[in-house]
């Protein structure tokens, strides 16, 4: 079974994901009024993924660390030590790079990138597609394409829907390595 937070990314996450690709797939005419569009919609494809993935991320962490909480005893003890493995999460206040993904992790005590890793030996590639995706999302974000060397014509949908395939494999990746780490832990599937 899946956990919670990997369930709403195939479904609720999905669904709005999928509205952006389809508003683009609406599109009609071929002038250059189109293009000029198209363009707004796939950047803005781009940073809903983004925004998508982070929110999953930041789910996932929070109900690795809601399971993990209640293995401990005294119970008296679970909110704080709750509010520890929460404090300065990155996914809070950054973008979901991998830096931050694994900082986040790790502080629940898993070897994070390397566990994902060795779950799928296409996570490497993934992974690289996802930094692909946070250098593109500050470009837009912050209307900076120049410092990056990217420039906004190159940005297609073919891109951004290879991005959407790589954050989905890895959320998927981190949703069974989380519930074999806390698995192994409290000797039962968290999820």
């Amino acid at each position: 079974m899946a956990s919670a937070s990997f369930r709403n990314w195939e479904t609720r996450r999905a669904a709005e994901l999928d509205a952006i690709a389809a508003a683009h797939g609406a599109l009609g005419g071929t002038g250059r009024g189109r293009r000029w569009v198209a363009r707004q919609i796939i950047q803005s494809y781009a940073l809903l993924l983004y925004s998508q993935y982070q929110a999953f991320c930041r789910d996932l962490h929070s109900e690795s660390v809601d399971s993990l909480v209640l293995l401990v005893q005294p119970a008296g003890l679970r909110a704080t030590l709750r509010r520890e493995f929460v404090f300065s999460r990155r996914l809070d206040r950054g973008n979901p790079t991998p830096g931050n993904i694994g900082a986040d992790f790790m502080r629940l005590g898993i070897p994070f990138w390397e566990s994902v890793r060795h779950d799928d030996i296409r996570n490497t590639t993934r992974q690289s597609r996802l930094e692909e995706l946070s250098a593109w999302r500050n470009a837009i974000a912050h209307q900076d394409f120049e410092s990056g060397g990217l420039r906004p014509s190159r940005l297609t949908l073919q891109t951004v829907k290879r991005w959407r395939g790589a954050c989905h494999g890895l959320a998927r990746s981190f949703d069974r390595v989380m519930a074999r780490y806390i698995g192994s832990i409290s000797g039962a599937s968290p999820w």
